[in-house]
């Protein structure tokens, strides 16, 4: 489960640069949520220039939700923004952030029509 996750996060530190996200700045942090442990993601974009760390600092966004629900994000067999409206997700600061990235998660493999790339996900 751990494994997808880290490599999305992974992939997009390596990545550097997201083209999607060149109009876009601030500090989102996921907190994934299993039972009294947390595990922090720290992502900072800058007109598009991505850092990702570990730490659990202070973010303009946070979103909470399990790691499960998480990896099924990473793997596009689930939507953030459909998730988010279920409430199985939380956020709390700037949600407009959620809704920028929301394009860097692979889309359904099973979507006809357009279908978003992600790098090692498809």
């Amino acid at each position: 489960m751990a494994d997808a996750i880290t490599r999305f996060f992974e992939d997009l530190d390596q990545q550097g640069y997201e083209p999607l996200l060149a109009k876009i700045s601030g500090a989102l942090r996921f907190d994934l949520h299993e039972g009294p442990q947390t595990t922090h993601w720290l992502v900072r974009i800058d007109r598009g220039s991505i850092q990702v760390s570990r730490e659990d600092m202070e973010a303009d966004t946070v979103v909470g939700t399990s790691p499960a629900l998480f990896e099924e994000l990473v793997t596009g067999r689930e939507n953030g923004l459909a998730a988010l409206l279920r409430g199985d997700m939380t956020v709390t600061g700037d949600a407009r952030l959620v809704v920028q990235v929301d394009r860097i998660f692979p889309g359904s493999p099973y979507a006809r029509g357009p279908q978003r790339y992600r790098k090692g996900v498809q």
